[in-house]
């Protein structure tokens, strides 16, 4: 085994356990502070006016296989549908989920089906609204548009792993008027979404949409982890930086 495959599995086992200690009971129930994101403060009251005025909310996934190097970002995608299924279960139009991997899709359907089992209302459990939309880029984007245009859709979540194509959703949803609050993990895709969508996230703060959501302890331990993994990062930086003005490296 190599350094850097040690050093890979150093970095897995220090995530793990600051996962693991900020999951505690005693250690989540401290008062966390999470920097305030206007994104999440109107994606709350969307959820709350969907349910209120019977409209629907349409979570995309994206087209990532759940076992590529991608997947995190489905993952991510997967903790906002549980948590949003529970908040809108009772609603006269239950958010509907579309993806562009066939796992993704089926994951979805047991995502939703969990999210019903908690809220106690799994008789209103309907597998079609976790959907393959399509299995290519452009079939995928061409089986969500009528989601977007047919099915009373206030709110669109685009969280995931998509291409530049990912412009014709939002585009499609300025037209209908609907909110469009979306992250991704690829680059091109990031850079189409901040122009063309109301509420972009950049970079990680795709990781941290269940943690504002409240989707469970784990998340918001995963968000305090990634902070420690900064402050680390930045001192490496600082003292291997001191290290070579004194002629050490």
């Amino acid at each position: 085994m190599n350094l850097q495959s040690v050093l890979g599995l150093v970095l897995v086992f220090l995530c793990a356990g600051l996962m693991f200690v900020f999951a505690l009971p005693q250690v989540s129930r401290r008062v966390r502070t999470f920097r305030p994101m206007p994104a999440f403060q109107k994606l709350r009251r969307a959820i709350g006016v969907s349910v209120e005025q019977g409209l629907r909310l349409h979570i995309s996934l994206g087209k990532s296989s759940i076992n590529s190097p991608t997947g995190a970002s489905a993952l991510a995608g997967l903790g906002m549908l549980e948590r949003i299924a529970r908040s809108s279960s009772l609603s006269d139009r239950p958010p509907v989920a579309t993806s562009g991997d066939g796992t993704l899709a089926i994951l979805s359907q047991d995502t939703l089906k969990a999210g019903y089992r908690l809220s106690n209302a799994i008789e209103m459990y309907d597998p079609d609204r976790g959907r393959l939309a399509g299995p290519t880029p452009m079939s995928y984007i061409a089986g969500t548009l009528p989601v977007t245009y047919g099915e009373h859709v206030s709110t669109h979540l685009l969280v995931g792993n998509f291409g530049p194509e990912v412009a014709l959703l939002t585009e499609a949803a300025e037209q209908q008027q609907a909110l469009t609050l979306a992250a991704s993990d690829s680059l091109s895709a990031q850079a189409v979404l901040y122009a063309t969508s109301q509420e972009p996230l950049i970079g990680e703060e795709l990781f941290a949409v269940p943690a504002y959501l409240q989707a469970g302890a784990m998340h918001q331990a995963s968000l305090r982890a990634q902070d420690v993994l900064r402050l680390l990062l930045i001192a490496g930086l600082i003292g291997g930086a001191i290290l070579t003005l004194v002629g050490i490296l």
